[in-house]
């Protein structure tokens, strides 16, 4: 696991963790990204927010390398992303936990935990992810899809961080799940925060989202349109409103 003194607030006079420019990327003839600029710094929480469709989750799958027709910069720990396959990519330390979560149905929670490789130093161990998803140790030798939903969203998350990733993206860990889960996903966010961890989050429960970013990044029709630091979500609360649809 990280050092618990690792930084818990983003470095603001540091180069960004993850810088993206000018993100462009297409399904074939369709041109859904159209200029995504953002960025990060390590230890932050920073939430891509708009309306479904809007191209919050392309933009997750072109940073992990999942949209083959994708131009523009992506520079991770100031290194040039955009052209690596996504075995590369991940393998730089970057890890990606889908809206479907990826559970295997053949596999045991155990197997689902162990399957990817530790990448790098500083990911929990069995242990610790055990003690911080107490259900995935009493579901042990379960097969993978027999979980609830919110049990395969736990296995979905703790099977990223024993691999050492020091950067996690999370496309709408909250969608579908009963609040009593949803408090839970949003405690291990701020716990992940709080070890030294960054987290790019996409998700349409606003709520949910403005309790632990540091910042929101709106999208619209494929475009960043607007930048709201978290502490000026209430002054800007209509202003969201209107950009969601709410």
């Amino acid at each position: 696991m990280l050092d618990a003194s690792a930084a818990k607030t983003a470095d603001v006079g540091a180069a960004p963790f993850l810088a993206v420019q000018g993100l462009e990327a297409w399904y074939g003839e369709s041109h859904v990204l159209h200029g995504i600029d953002f960025e990060i710094r390590r230890g932050e929480v920073v939430t891509l927010l708009g309306r479904n469709g809007a191209g919050k989750s392309t933009t997750l799958k072109s940073i992990i390398g999942l949209m083959r027709s994708r131009k523009g910069s992506i520079r991770f720990e100031d290194r040039e992303t955009i052209s690596l396959s996504s075995r590369a990519i991940a393998r730089s330390g970057i890890a990606f936990v889908p809206e479907h979560r990826g559970i295997f149905s053949k596999l045991t929670v155990e197997e689902n935990l162990m399957l990817p490789p530790v990448i790098g130093r500083g990911g929990m161990s069995v242990d610790e992810i055990h003690k911080l998803f107490p259900n995935l140790r009493e579901r042990a030798r379960s097969g993978g899809t027999n979980l609830s939903g919110g049990e395969q969203q736990m296995l979905a998350i703790a099977r990223v961080l024993r691999t050492g990733a020091r950067l996690i993206l999370l496309d709408e860990p909250t969608e579908g799940l009963a609040p009593v889960i949803v408090q839970q996903i949003g405690a291990t966010i701020r716990r992940l925060k709080a070890e030294g961890y960054t987290v790019l989050l996409v998700e349409q429960n606003f709520r949910f989202a403005a309790g632990l970013a540091d910042r929101h990044y709106v999208v619209e029709e494929g475009r960043v349109i607007d930048m709201i630091p978290n502490s000026d979500v209430d002054a800007n609360i209509d202003k969201l409103h209107a950009y969601l649809g709410v």
